[in-house]
């Protein structure tokens, strides 16, 4: 959590396995937590915005606070929900009613009252009416605001919707923060398991939010981290390292590789994180592939060029793991590649540089005259395969104007042509090279879109 972040934030803490990712995903609306019997899934913090009170804030779901003899993992955990309950406005406490009231949740009560902030007790698993009567066991706590739902079922959310609105602090400079976080740049980290994904986040906001530890798979889900830079609102997706499909551990472990494959698709631009000490593997191609596949503004992070920094020769060797990186990931050719280092900080400036870079080329615009010249110029150069014995022609071109609501959104142009299937995969190749000698269009997929029309109606 940014101070910076202007809407009201909501933490759900509580032991493990109460419900608190069933809470989060049925407040948010969407299912982004990942909802698992299995204690301990959620170890980061994660993050959406809930919209259905009468102003909108920021809900937090936090990792499970284990008792004493936790490992270090948990110990991380257990800061992290420290961490939250600083940076919120509101504290959900979130108890099991089936479980009855435990040492633990006395423990965690104990925490919450020296924060000083309003709490809510949910009583959480009261089902139906006949389960009323388990809440009774919690009302020792003696908080003030203490409510029954079900959050696998729906039951009592709107009550707490209700009763969040209550507490939350008063709205200012409300429509400062609506223009501030309406359209915030999506940026979804991805990449195999391990590679500095975490770190990579903890090192741009300065902050342990991201948990980062040495076991692969820490982050089981994709998490949502506000970020502000001058003036500017990122969203950092953090996703569950990619795995291949046949190798996962377990039911939460595929799971986490559609997160991270929605998270994709969600994302105005996806930063491909490559562990430099292994080069580019297999899985790291399969990624790059789905970035492609998506159409999606890219970035490429060389991580951990401090294990293999050489002491002579540094721009040469940098250059020639670049050349490698371009050779082994030749269809992602588009993004733009960074070599750095997210443990000590190393060029991890230079990422707002090349977003920037790849924000302002996302504005350009190729003039429809130009655009009609430039290709029937490449046409005429190298014309099109014959197909059947026939052969593609274009009749007119021009760029579509986009959605303005997407600041990253790729380059599209609609081509008028009298059979798109005419085209083959390598002549458009051809066409999109072209269109980048007039317009580079850097960490972005250069979109054909092909409609028929007859030669009669192209004149």
């Amino acid at each position: 959590m940014s101070g910076k972040n202007k809407t009201p934030n909501v933490a759900i803490v509580g032991r493990p396995n109460v419900g608190k990712s069933a809470l989060f995903n049925r407040l948010v609306g969407r299912k982004i937590a990942i909802v698992h019997d299995q204690p301990g899934i959620t170890r980061d913090r994660i993050s959406a915005v809930c919209t259905r009170g009468t102003q909108p804030f920021a809900v937090w779901d936090t990792g499970g606070i284990a008792g004493a003899g936790e490992s270090e993992l948990t110990a991380q955990v257990r800061h992290a929900v420290e961490e939250a309950i600083c940076d919120s406005d509101v504290l959900l406490f979130l108890v099991d009613a089936k479980d009855g009231l435990s040492p633990l949740d006395q423990e965690i009560a104990r925490m919450l009252r020296k924060a000083h902030k309003p709490v809510v007790l949910v009583i959480n698993k009261i089902d139906t009416e006949k389960h009323e009567d388990l809440a009774t066991d919690f009302a020792s706590l003696g908080f003030s605001y203490s409510l029954s739902v079900s959050a696998a079922h729906g039951r009592g959310i709107s009550e707490l919707v209700e009763t969040i609105d209550h507490v939350l602090p008063s709205p200012s400079h409300t429509e400062d923060r609506t223009s501030n976080i309406e359209y915030p740049i999506a940026l979804a980290i991805v990449g195999r398991p391990n590679v500095g994904k975490s770190s990579l986040i903890n090192s741009i906001v300065r902050s342990k939010r991201a948990i980062v530890s040495e076991l692969p798979g820490t982050t089981r889900d994709s998490i949502d981290i506000s970020y502000q830079r001058d003036s500017q609102e990122f969203l950092f997706i953090d996703t569950a390292g990619i795995r291949r499909r046949g190798k996962h551990s377990s039911s939460v472990e595929v799971f986490s590789v559609m997160r991270a494959e929605r998270s994709i698709r969600r994302a105005d631009l996806c930063i491909l994180i490559v562990d430099l000490t292994m080069g580019v593997t297999a899985q790291d191609k399969r990624i790059a592939g789905l970035i492609q596949k998506a159409r999606k503004a890219a970035l490429v992070v060389l991580n951990k060029w401090d294990l293999i920094k050489p002491k002579r020769n540094e721009r040469q060797t940098m250059a020639q793991l670049v050349d490698e990186t371009r050779a082994r990931i030749f269809f992602l050719d588009y993004a733009p590649i960074l070599i750095a280092s997210a443990l000590t900080g190393e060029n991890i400036d230079k990422l707002f540089a090349l977003i920037e870079k790849v924000r302002r080329a996302a504005r350009k615009r190729i003039g429809t005259g130009v655009l009609n010249r430039l290709l029937r110029a490449a046409l005429a150069a190298n014309p099109a395969p014959m197909v059947s014995g026939r052969r593609l022609k274009l009749f007119y071109a021009a760029q579509a104007s986009g959605r303005h609501d997407r600041e990253l959104q790729p380059p599209e142009f609609v081509l008028f042509v009298n059979d798109p299937r005419l085209l083959s995969e390598t002549y458009q190749r051809y066409l999109e090279a072209r269109i980048r000698r007039a317009e580079p269009y850097p960490g972005l997929p250069v979109i054909l879109t092909l409609r028929p029309r007859t030669e009669t109606h192209g004149r």
